[in-house]
């Protein structure tokens, strides 16, 4: 009886601090949501938290901008780069798990070695061969940079993923009568989903909040991603603190959503893709 006591008291102190350290650090955030439900006006005024007569004023005047515009222009580009991701690292990472030789062992050290090069050492050779090839300011020059850059994490965590995966799953499908390729997709891919959700949900997140390439690479107003369109609407807007606030607050709407819905995905992929490999 004392030990269960003194074991409840344990965990009962541990989920409060836990819970005490998780406020502190959403603080600044429950304000910048609460500042911009308070309109540009009671912003500077209302000292309070959250305002008790809350007004969508700051919002309204945020989607009638080119903030919306910038939101969709980064969804467009999350999308497609991470379809493209999904379907390269899914080869590229079966390839590396099921067959072994010296070209691919290269192969893996190179993916290793690019993961080491800074973001800031590519930007302007990949400037000068989108300027040669025309590309620059134009969403190409993003998803190609964007591609190239998530590509090596989503190998190899997709490689980690193939590497649990039996390979007598794949020998009953051939037995059966399945191509090498039907197995993959039949057989493989249904069981890795796990992992191609963990891949998909931090590459969308990577792409959703860079904000260097973007604004290298892009320059019209009409093609601006949302980080670089927040940047220059708070810019534009640095005496209305509801609108600053209201457009911080609808740039991280997505990011919370996809933390919220897929967390399950992230821990079980990081994980499992940890078991090998």
């Amino acid at each position: 009886m004392v030990g269960g006591k003194k074991r409840k008291i344990k965990d009962f102190l541990t989920y409060a601090v836990l819970i005490l350290f998780a406020c502190i650090f959403t603080l600044p955030t429950a304000a910048m949501v609460g500042t911009a439900f308070k309109g540009d006006t009671r912003a500077l005024s209302d000292t309070g938290l959250f305002p008790a007569r809350p007004e969508l004023t700051a919002f309204r005047a945020v989607l009638q901008s080119d903030f919306l515009l910038s939101a969709l222009n980064s969804l467009k580009i999350g999308l497609i780069v991470t379809s493209l991701c999904i379907i390269l690292a899914v080869l590229a990472g079966y390839a590396l798990s099921r067959y072994k030789s010296r070209m691919l062992g290269g192969f893996q050290i190179g993916l290793l070695v690019l993961q080491m090069f800074p973001l800031m050492l590519m930007l302007m050779p990949l400037f000068m061969i989108y300027k040669k090839i025309n590309v620059i300011d134009t969403h190409w020059s993003l998803i190609l940079s964007y591609t190239s850059l998530n590509l090596p994490f989503s190998i190899w965590m997709l490689k980690g993923f193939f590497d649990t995966i039996p390979y007598e799953l794949e020998e009953s499908g051939l037995i059966d009568g399945c191509s090498p390729a039907q197995c993959l997709l039949r057989l493989v891919l249904p069981v890795a989903m796990t992992g191609i959700a963990t891949v998909a949900i931090f590459t969308f997140l990577n792409v959703w909040n860079e904000y260097t390439f973007s604004n290298i690479f892009v320059t019209s107003q009409d093609k601006l991603t949302l980080t670089v369109g927040l940047q220059k609407y708070v810019s534009k807007n640095l005496n209305s603190w509801g609108q600053m606030m209201a457009a911080s607050t609808l740039g991280i709407i997505p990011s919370i959503l996809f933390l919220l819905f897929a967390q399950k995905h992230i821990v079980q992929g990081m994980t499992s893709g940890a078991v090998k490999g």
